[in-house]
Formats: structure tokens, C-alpha cells, sequence
């Protein structure tokens, strides 16, 4: 009867079935813009019309690429009134897709090649996230976060300021003059922090960011201001 059973529980078809269910997850990932959508929603909760603006979708297919990842397991969602709220099941998602991207910038020359060109050339200094934390916690620098108003409204590093970075050439004269600032927006692979020491630099400000963001703070559960 012992051997029977192990036979049964090893069996091909349930084998192949398992296969397949983790192949709908991978499936899931297999699109930019889904994504991207991730990337996104690791800033905090989102609503749909939210979502197809910044991902640059119509409503319709930001929905069907967001009941994809629902369907997968990757997202979760809340309804207020007639809309829908989205935001990641849980912080694996995050180290899920995190993991996705690095092994991708690691190992894919056309991936490692297409963050080059979309980040720029490597002329901005960069802390982790101990740094900041250690230099947060002594009053040696200011932390602004770059991202749009309503991403820092759902979840920020705490002390930071926010000064989307389309405001901060307007606003750069908030900032002391004296002080290191350390910028930093969605995660790893977002642009908006290389071009905020870039335009601080410029200033004459002294500056430097966070050698990743949001995405990283939330997969690793540190503590988050809202």
C-alpha cells in the first residue's frame, strides 16, 4: 500500500499540473507593461484610472492586464464605491519582481543595455539605504523623495520631503543651501533621482541618491511614513 501511494503522489499528471500552474505565474510576468504595473503598484495602492495614466494604457487594457496578475496571484484589490483599487499581495511580490529585474540586468546583454541607455551615464553618486538611514537618524542630510505628489502621499521614507522632480528646479531654494541632499524615487531602474542629483549638481548643491527606492523599502519591510 506504501508503495502504491508514492507511485499515486509522484504521479506525471499531477507533476505536469504542477508545472503548469507555476508556468500562469510566470505567464503573468511575461509582458512590459504588467511590469511595469508592478513596479508601479510597489509604490502603494493604486486606483485602475491611476494606473492606465502613469503606465500610459487605455482603461481597458490596463484592466485586462491587471485582472492577469490578479488571476495570478500578484495582485489584490479594493473596491470604494464604483472604483477599484489595486495594490501588490504581498511584499514576495515585490522581492519577486525585483529579483526578475536584477537577474535580468545581470545575465541579459539587451536588459542590462536598455537600463544603460534609460538611466544614463554613471555620473551620479549613490548611498544604500543603511547610509541613509544612519545619516537620516544624525540630521547630516535632507531626504527628498522625486516621485509624483501621490506616490509620496501613499507611502514615503520617513523625514522625507516631497518635491516631485517636474517641481524641483522651481523649488530648489527650500532646500538649505548647506545641507547633502539624497534623492530617491521608485526603485532601482527609476530615472528620476539620477536626473535630481543631476539638476541639484548643476545648482551647485551638493547631492546624491539612493542607490534603489520604494520597490527595495517595501520588499524589505522597512518602515514607511504615509
Amino acid at each position: 500500500m506504501k508503495h502504491w501511494r508514492m507511485r499515486k503522489m509522484g504521479d506525471p499528471t499531477n507533476k505536469a499540473t504542477l508545472f503548469d500552474a507555476l508556468a500562469r505565474v510566470g505567464k503573468a510576468l511575461g509582458s512590459g507593461k504588467r511590469l511595469e504595473l508592478l513596479d508601479l503598484l510597489a509604490q502603494g495602492e493604486r486606483s485602475v484610472e491611476h494606473l492606465a495614466t502613469a503606465a500610459g494604457l487605455g482603461l481597458t487594457t490596463c484592466s485586462a492586464h491587471l485582472q492577469t496578475l490578479r488571476q495570478a496571484g500578484l495582485v489584490a484589490t479594493r473596491r470604494d464605491g464604483t472604483k477599484i483599487h489595486y495594490r501588490l499581495a504581498g511584499p514576495d511580490v515585490a522581492a519577486l519582481y525585483a529579483l526578475l529585474r536584477d537577474v535580468a540586468g545581470a545575465r541579459n546583454a539587451e536588459a542590462a543595455a536598455a537600463r544603460d541607455a534609460y538611466l544614463g551615464p554613471a555620473d551620479t553618486e549613490a548611498v544604500d539605504r543603511d547610509e541613509l538611514r544612519r545619516r537620516l537618524a544624525a540630521g547630516q542630510v535632507i531626504a527628498v523623495d522625486v516621485r509624483p505628489a501621490e506616490e509620496y502621499a501613499a507611502g514615503h521614507i520617513p523625514g522625507a520631503i516631497s518635491i516631485p522632480l517636474g517641481e524641483l528646479a522651481e523649488r530648489i531654494t527650500e532646500l538649505p543651501a548647506d545641507v547633502e541632499v539624497v534623492a530617491y524615487c521608485r526603485g532601482a531602474y527609476c530615472v528620476l533621482s539620477h536626473e535630481a542629483v543631476r539638476l541639484l549638481a548643476d545648482h551647485g548643491r551638493p547631492a546624491v541618491r539612493l542607490a534603489d527606492g520604494m520597490l527595495e523599502w517595501h520588499r524589505d519591510q522597512l518602515p514607511i511614513a504615509a
